[in-house]
């Protein structure tokens, strides 16, 4: 058994359709190995049933593979960190209860894990990290939310979509431009040899949160009402379109954190989930915070997207705190921070 100094956790997430293992060693991540689900391309979004079975496929050769590439074997475990939620219940229910299997057979210790605060703690995985407090804008397809964050287990949602997130307004989008599935890697690339030239519509919400359903709707009408006068209006406008969809959605993004900022004076400001990846909200972010004095910090590119590298590093901040789970635990489609 390790020591209280020599802790070695492995993390798995299985939230939605991404299979993925890691292994941290005191908070250092040794591994992080993630299998992709491709099937998912030809249907034009994730199936929850599809998504679930591959998750049984993957999930052993995975853990496998991060076990290996850390230099370790189960028998050198502390612990095993899950994600409970949020997420498709079917996918979590592999990862949860491989973890459980796992923790049982070894007679390891549980850690559940919340995928939203994980993906807030991805800027633990490795340095520079945000000083504490520090204001983190979450933007992935499921989710949208900024979040003050107090400690690596303090955090407080100050605002969040109160519809679609981010995330999937570029992918449903993606979808009306008929983009492959994920459409926001797309629709970046795409945006980057574009001009932001159409005005698409800002939505008044007032506090911190976000709508992004009128904007999809916004799309969706004026694509209909130019293709309807030229036919070949997408394909002679494409990357136009996705340089002015890209441009309003981060701009959105980027006047509530600058209203969060202003009303708790926090200057620490970080950005997380998988559309963090997204280049256009890097430049933006980078560049607002260079006018406004405020301390930026972008994950690396392996960390925003889903990952168990994440998971890992919460369960191992919770584990410190004796923030245990017992056999009993389950998943849960939702869970707020």
């Amino acid at each position: 058994m390790n020591n209280a100094s020599d802790i070695y956790l492995l993390g798995i997430e299985s939230s939605c359709d991404d299979t993925a293992a890691a292994v941290v060693h005191n908070g250092a991540v040794l591994s992080n190995v993630v299998a992709s689900q491709e099937v998912h391309r030809r249907y034009g979004g994730v199936v929850p049933e599809v998504a679930s079975r591959a998750h049984q496929l993957h999930l052993i050769p995975v853990v496998d593979a991060a076990l290996k590439e850390a230099g370790i074997t189960s028998a050198d475990l502390s612990g095993v960190a899950f994600t409970r939620g949020p997420g498709l219940i079917g996918s979590l229910i592999v990862g949860v209860s491989f973890a459980k299997a796992l923790a049982l057979s070894h007679q390891l210790p549980l850690v559940e894990v919340n995928h939203m605060q994980a993906h807030v703690l991805a800027h633990f995985a490795e340095p520079p990290y945000p000083a504490f407090p520090f204001l983190c804008l979450t933007v992935s397809g499921g989710h949208t939310q900024i979040v003050l964050v107090r400690s690596q287990l303090d955090m407080e949602v100050l605002g969040e979509t109160l519809d679609d997130a981010a995330g999937e307004a570029f992918d449903k989008t993606g979808k009306m431009l008929g983009l492959d599935y994920p459409a926001g890697p797309l629709i970046d690339r795409l945006a980057s040899q574009g001009e932001a030239r159409f005005p698409f519509p800002k939505p008044q919400v007032e506090g911190l949160n976000f709508s992004f359903s009128g904007l999809k709707t916004s799309i969706l009408y004026f694509l209909r009402d130019q293709v309807q006068a030229d036919p070949d209006f997408i394909q002679d406008n494409l990357h136009d379109i996705c340089a002015s969809v890209q441009a309003r959605i981060v701009s959105i993004l980027l006047d509530k954190l600058r209203q969060a900022v202003e009303q708790t004076g926090i200057r620490e400001v970080a950005v997380a989930g998988g559309v963090s990846a997204n280049s256009g909200l890097r430049r933006a972010l980078n560049a607002l915070g260079a006018e406004e004095g405020w301390n930026i910090y972008l994950p690396k590119m392996e960390y925003c997207t889903d990952n168990a590298a994440m998971i890992a590093v919460t369960g191992y901040y919770k584990f410190l705190a004796g923030q245990f789970a017992g056999q009993d635990a389950t998943p849960v489609a939702r869970w707020e921070i």
